[in-house]
């Protein structure tokens, strides 16, 4: 299954602190019922790949409706077609190698 890592970053706004933005923006990734995971610098969603386009777009969009000026967003596709591989499983390999 396809893993989105996404990280919006609304600039031009009164606030140093980006947290509230960044809390709707994670919003809209709950209220599509896709697994995700918050990290301190990203989001990480797994979903099929045209889902997780739409995602990525409405979080993008989601600091312009909270009066951000600008918005910087950055993202990375892992898709796999030789086998099935979830977020956690990721994870868990890494912590079996250590």
């Amino acid at each position: 299954m396809p893993i989105l890592e996404i990280s919006v970053i609304p600039v031009g706004t009164n606030n140093a602190s980006i947290g509230d933005m960044v809390t709707k923006a994670c919003q809209v990734v709950k209220n599509k019922g896709l697994e995700y995971q918050v990290t301190a610098t990203s989001t990480i969603v797994e979903g099929d790949f045209n889902q997780l386009m739409a995602v990525a777009q409405e979080m993008h969009s989601m600091p312009f409706k909270a009066g951000a000026q600008r918005v910087i967003t950055n993202i990375t596709i892992d898709e796999r077609h030789d086998k099935n591989d979830s977020m956690d499983d990721k994870v868990e390999e890494v912590i079996d190698r250590m």
